[in-house]
This record gives C-alpha cells, sequence and structure tokens, in this order.
C-alpha cells in the first residue's frame, strides 16, 4: 500500500528477532517485506513469525531490492557507520542501531549525507519514544520537584559467561557505555535538554579493550549527574530525577515488559508517593510509528542524529577523561 513503509532488516540478528520484527508486525503503516543473511537458517525463525519475507543471501542484494522503502540495521557496532551510508546511497531511508557511530565526529557525516539526500536516518534510540518518559519530563518540566539537583542512574547486566558476545569485542565497538551509556546519559539529556558541561570523574574497569563497568560523575548546567553501567553485574535499571523539592523515580526506564513494568514514581516533598504506571506500551512499536509518519506525513522525527551525537560526544568525554587520569597515574 502507498500510505505503509516497507522495511527490510540487514542482517538476522537475535534482537531483530526478538524485538524489532514483532514490531514491525504491530506497528501502523508497517511492513517488514525482506531481510539480508548469509545462512539461510537463521532466516527460517523470522519466516516462521512472517513467512512473507523475502529473504537475500546479500546484504547488497537488499539494499537494491525496490519493495523496499527503508532499513534497519541491527549489526554489530563497528559496521553501523559503513551500511548507514551505502543504504541511504541505495536510496533508501535508515534506522540503525544504536550507538549509530562509535565517535562523535562520525555522526557529522551522517548528518551531512542525511540532508543532503533528503532520506531520514537515524538512530534507533527507542526510550524517548516510550509515553513514561515523555510524562517524566512534562513531570520535571512542571517544577513540580523544584530545583534539579541531581540526576542518578544505574544500568547493568551481567553477559560474563558469553566472551563471544560482540559486547565483550573491541573488535565490533563492544563495551558497556556504546551498550547501555547511552540510555543513562542520552535520557539525562532528554530529560533536562542541557549537555554536560565536564566529566568530573571516570573509573572503568577494562577486560580485553572493553569497558565492563564504569562509574562516572559529570557537571551539568544546573545540576550534577551520577551513573554506573555494568555488563559484569546482576540486572538493574533505575533513574533519579532528584530535586530541592521532591524526586521522579523511573523503575524499568530502559526495558520495559521485560525488566519490569513501566513506572514514574513521584516523590513530594512531605513524603507522599505518586505511581503513574504504562503497563502496556511498546516502545518499538512507537519508535516504527513515528519514523513512519517523519517518512510519510513529514512529521518531526523524536530523536535527531543531532541528539544521538550529544550522546556520543558525552561518551567520547568519558574516555578522553579516562585516558588523561590514566595518564597521569602513569606518570607520578
Amino acid at each position: 500500500m502507498e500510505n505503509t513503509l516497507s522495511w527490510g532488516i540487514l542482517g538476522a540478528s537475535k534482537f531483530a528477532l526478538e524485538h524489532m520484527l514483532p514490531a514491525m508486525q504491530l506497528a501502523k503503516r508497517t511492513k517488514c517485506v525482506a531481510l539480508a543473511t548469509s545462512k539461510y537458517n537463521r532466516a527460517k525463525p523470522f519466516l516462521s513469525i512472517n513467512p512473507e519475507i523475502a529473504v537475500h543471501e546479500d546484504y547488497e542484494l537488499l539494499l537494491q531490492d525496490p519493495n523496499i522503502d527503508a532499513i534497519y540495521i541491527p549489526l554489530p557496532n563497528h559496521l553501523h557507520v559503513h551500511w548507514a551510508r551505502k543504504a541511504i546511497e541505495a536510496g533508501k531511508h535508515v534506522l540503525c542501531e544504536k550507538p549509530i557511530a562509535l565517535q562523535a565526529d562520525e555522526i557529522d557525516e551522517l548528518i551531512k549525507i542525511r540532508d543532503t539526500s533528503g532520506l531520514l536516518l537515524a538512530e534507533a534510540y527507542m526510550i524517548v519514544h516510550h509515553p513514561q518518559w515523555q510524562y517524566a519530563k512534562e513531570l520535571l518540566q512542571s517544577g513540580v520537584i523544584g530545583d534539579l539537583i541531581q540526576v542518578d542512574g544505574v544500568f547493568s547486566y551481567n553477559n560474563s559467561s558469553d566472551p563471544k558476545n560482540i559486547r565483550n569485542s573491541a573488535v565490533t565497538g563492544g563495551g558497556s557505555l556504546p551498550d547501555i551509556g547511552v540510555y543513562t546519559f542520552g535520557s539525562t539529556r532528554f530529560m533536562t535538554e542541557e549537555e554536560p558541561e565536564e566529566i568530573l570523574h571516570s573509573s572503568i574497569s577494562w577486560e580485553n579493550g572493553v569497558d565492563v563497568w564504569a562509574n562516572v560523575s559529570a557537571r551539568f548546567p544546573s545540576f550534577r549527574f551520577m551513573g554506573v553501567t555494568s555488563m559484569r553485574m546482576q540486572a538493574r535499571q533505575e533513574m533519579n530525577f532528584q530535586g530541592t523539592n521532591g524526586l521522579i523515580r523511573l523503575t524499568a526506564p530502559f526495558n520495559p515488559q521485560v525488566f519490569g513494568q513501566a513506572e514514574v514514581h513521584l516523590f513530594r516533598e512531605e513524603g507522599n508517593l505518586e505511581t503513574f504506571s504504562f503497563p502496556s506500551e511498546n516502545h518499538y512499536v512507537k519508535q516504527l510509528e513515528a519514523f513512519c509518519s517523519s517518512v510519510k506525513d513529514g512529521a518531526d522525527y523524536p530523536c535527531a542524529l543531532e541528539f544521538s551525537k550529544g550522546t556520543q560526544r558525552m561518551i567520547d568525554m568519558v574516555f578522553a577523561k579516562e585516558l588523561s587520569e590514566g595518564t597521569l597515574k602513569n606518570s607520578v
């Protein structure tokens, strides 16, 4: 149908199978029509969900498919910029998994080709599409917690038993900060619309060239940030926005329905707790519908590449701080 956005998935990833393809089945005006994988056996679970999907044995063939309007890229991190560029050159809109790049300056190139092509190119930063975050931001901007003093957050999981996981490989751009630091950092920037002025402290544990645990503190113009990400701890996620008169807490901020029910807790000065629940919202579905509305209707896309660049810039600042402090320690 003319008003439907037809998708091709570049690579038969587990994440695409478990989250994005089901979302494409549910999202309005959205349809997955093709998949690229060199191993047909990996396509079978996708076909069990949608038997109409065409399977291409080569990524280039997917990009050349005239039935595809947009490409979803769930490839390892180090391949994102390359294949996003090639998909745009093939005339396709692109939604690429986070982090869309491994350095902030790489995103400048993506912004340029987005603007030159007139196509939509965006990072799959799904949380900003979830109503829990939109509601939490409205609460914060309403002034209900007074002046914001501190933001703190934790996002952790343990994949130590899976050494071949791409997140555990430096070659594929792994590490906790590229994988989940985008959420603690990005959600802070989304909520406050402020940018970090300085990384005050960076403490990182490394294994095989990737950060497996990171403790970061930063100074923003009007508040301080503290965050922990880890791939070596029990699963946990939480974000807190604490002010002079109250506290906003998100209890399942990044993986609602998987980690737990999406809830926004508001603690007021007198100690009363108000809970706002979002039991059935799917941010992957909403992300796809927003993408379609932008392509088909000209609506503004809620997560532009400029926002993604800001989050990557903060990650770059953390690594630079770690390098500087490490150099100083080694010189003592």
